[in-house]
């Protein structure tokens, strides 16, 4: 998502900085999509790392496929934007949709799905919507001979949590 940062003078009457990011509105696309730029506005891309070649692309989440501009549109899934982090196993990639806080979009930004992914092909193998959205990376760690991933959600009117989910 498009983001413009700017640099100015301290409006706070104690600060000793010369320079301050100042607050600026959210670039949006036309008819209220969040951003200028065709969809996925969320994508997980695989790369591989010896020579660039991008191994395979999804969109992250269905997004705003029922928005009106898309009416009449035979529209994929569009991603969900919102600020994303993902952990990745041996064999799959763990992220969510981002925090239904309010923070990243106009529209909101985020959702409540959390996914694993095939490592290999990008294909779902599960998804789960969690109470609110992911609000952080997430983590791993390994009790009893199992492993667990641990994610933070919050969002509009929740409170912070964390979910533990054990892997097979």
């Amino acid at each position: 998502m498009p983001n413009v940062i700017a640099l100015g003078k301290s409006l706070h009457p104690e600060s000793t900085l010369p320079l301050v990011r100042q607050s600026t509105p959210n670039v949006t696309g036309p008819q209220g999509l969040p951003s200028p730029f065709k969809p996925p506005y969320s994508r997980l891309v695989a790369i591989d790392l010896n020579n660039g070649d991008i191994l395979w692309s999804v969109a992250n989440g269905d997004g705003l496929r029922n928005h009106p501009a898309f009416k009449g549109l035979n529209v994929g899934p569009v991603g969900t934007p919102g600020r994303i982090s993902a952990i990745v196993t041996k064999s799959l990639v763990f992220m969510g949709e981002g925090s239904d806080s309010g923070v990243g979009t106009p529209q909101g930004g985020g959702g409540r799905m959390f996914r694993a992914f095939d490592k290999k092909t990008g294909k779902i193998v599960w998804e789960m919507e969690l109470p609110a959205g992911v609000s952080n990376s997430p983590m791993t760690y390994m009790a009893g001979g199992k492993q667990y991933i641990v994610v933070g959600i919050s969002g509009r009117g929740y409170p912070g949590e964390l979910v533990a989910l054990a892997l097979p």
